[in-house]
């Protein structure tokens, strides 16, 4: 489906696709993205930051939730084609530069493709570039000072799990969760907030430890990685992903 952008607060804008989503954020003078979608979402990532009012050139920051392909695929293009600075958590650098790799690999996504789900959703996360294995040699570690002085003064709350260095994000009183905390996903055989698959999850343990760390979180609005926006209790939220 084409991008659904809403407007969630006056500051944050949610960009929601079957595959994958991502967040605008800004500030007036300029924007930023915390993911960047597929290779593939190239023209669709231009198209939300249009909508909103900019162009490709005002975009002053790409934050990364993590380093997996469907959430960094166009920060590439960005990167070098614009020279966009691309940050996440420290211990996520080297995993975006491509120095190594936390991800299922295609073996083990081929192991189930005989479940339709799965064969559908090969096929068109391929058609949008997921196998590129390109990373993005200017990523930088995000820092206290450099989070002043982006749009919307991004929080960092540490989920590691998914991949070593995860990281979700409060802005304007929002948490972006990436995929630390999923409210649906072309494989999962229900909505609702929720951990994605093992299969997808470096460390299963940490990724139950980060939960219950946001569950702490004094926030009512979650943008997931996957799937619709939760309003409600983070609480809540985590209740269910926890039980489920």
């Amino acid at each position: 489906m084409a991008p659904s952008l809403t407007a969630v607060t006056e500051h944050v804008h949610f960009a929601r696709t079957d595959l994958v989503n991502w967040t605008l954020v800004t500030d007036g003078d300029g924007v930023m993205l915390i993911d960047a979608g597929f290779p593939g979402n190239r023209d669709e990532v231009v198209s939300s930051l249009r909508q909103i009012g900019f162009d490709a050139d005002d975009l002053r920051a790409i934050l990364l939730t993590h380093a997996h392909v469907d959430h960094f695929g166009s920060a590439i293009w960005f990167a070098k084609t614009h020279g966009t600075p691309v940050y996440c958590h420290a211990a996520e650098v080297g995993h975006s530069k491509r120095e190594y790799l936390e991800q299922a690999s295609p073996a083990d996504v081929a192991r189930r493709i005989w479940q339709p789900r799965y064969l559908t959703w090969s096929l068109a996360i391929a058609r949008k570039g997921a196998l590129t294995h390109e990373g993005i040699p200017s990523t930088q570690a995000l820092t206290e000072d450099l989070a002043a002085g982006l749009p919307g003064k991004p929080m960092a709350i540490p989920t590691p799990g998914h991949t070593g260095g995860h990281c979700s994000y409060i802005v304007d009183g929002v948490l972006v969760s990436g995929d630390a905390l999923v409210t649906g996903h072309p494989l999962l055989p229900r909505g609702g907030p929720q951990l994605l698959p093992t299969l997808f999850n470096h460390d299963q343990d940490g990724c139950v430890r980060s939960l219950a760390a946001l569950g702490l979180l004094n926030t009512d609005i979650l943008l997931p990685g996957h799937g619709p926006a939760w309003h409600g209790s983070i609480r809540e939220a985590v209740d269910q992903a926890t039980a489920g």
